[in-house]
């Protein structure tokens, strides 16, 4: 049975936002207790109650979608449909108050990524797309920049933090997109990266070491606002293949063979 991609995205925004205010209220409100999952990996009490709050609502929405998200809340799989969340993307800005932090949630059909939304709390900055839509913004519709070449750019990366094993190469395109771009950026929050290039603050981003939740949402968000991605090989898999490269249509060639040049 076919399903409304809108009627869910705009259902889904609501939540995302209607939650990240309320998670902003909290963490003003309340001390944050914050364990460590790894090294530089840190999960606070919000990261986990926030996802199970999202888990519920979603629920209720898609009874048969399972999930997969950071935190683990559920480990329920659906056959057809299944959510993709991450509470807090950036949590180590939101632990230090700075921003951006966002909740990000995909929802994939299959192996495709049919709804997403993200919600930048500092700017209350709702950020949505959906298969065959448009990508929006607080409801105005937007696009991808039209910067034509790496010169004219202005590129978003995140630094590693638990996977260096291609720090030396990594460290490498820095050196290059430094001297040949109009700068880089590192703002903390791969779904807030994937945002700014769908409305275009940012022409493209590149990062290794993601996971699913952290950019499934943002990369169907830059594809509807008329932007490309692909993993560092050009392909696909960036999903589940933990890196990935999105930029606008224009120079997207360009950045993608240089990316390669360093990473693939």
């Amino acid at each position: 049975m076919p399903i409304n991609y809108e009627y869910i995205c705009l259902n889904v925004a609501d939540i995302a936002r209607n939650t990240g205010l309320r998670l902003r209220k909290m963490r003003d409100d309340a001390g944050i207790k914050i364990t460590q999952k790894g090294k530089n990996d840190f999960v606070t009490q919000f990261d986990r109650a926030v996802e199970q709050s999202l888990v519920e609502l979603l629920s209720a929405m898609l009874p048969s979608a399972g999930f997969i998200a950071e935190e683990g809340t559920s480990d329920k799989r659906g056959e057809r449909f299944n959510w993709v969340i991450d509470p807090i993307d950036g949590t180590t800005n939101f632990i230090h108050g700075l921003f951006p932090y966002c909740i990000s949630i995909a929802l994939m059909e299959g192996s495709e990524v049919v709804v997403g939304v993200i919600y930048e709390v500092g700017f209350d900055e709702c950020f949505y797309a959906w298969k065959h839509g448009k990508a929006m913004l607080n409801g105005n519709e937007i696009h991808v920049s039209r910067a034509a070449t790496v010169a004219d750019s202005l590129i978003a990366t995140g630094f590693p933090y638990t996977d260096f094993g291609l720090i030396d190469r990594f460290m490498d395109s820095l050196q290059y997109f430094m001297q040949k771009s109009h700068g880089m950026r590192r703002l903390g929050s791969a779904a807030a990266d994937l945002a700014y290039v769908a409305c275009g603050r940012v022409d493209a981003f590149y990062e290794y070491g993601l996971k699913p939740w952290d950019v499934a949402a943002g990369a169907l968000i830059v594809q509807q606002a008329g932007g490309n991605v692909a993993d560092f090989t050009g392909n696909n898999g960036y999903i589940f293949g933990r890196q990935l490269v999105a930029a606008n249509s224009l120079v997207f060639d360009e950045f993608m063979q240089i990316t390669a040049m360093f990473l693939q």
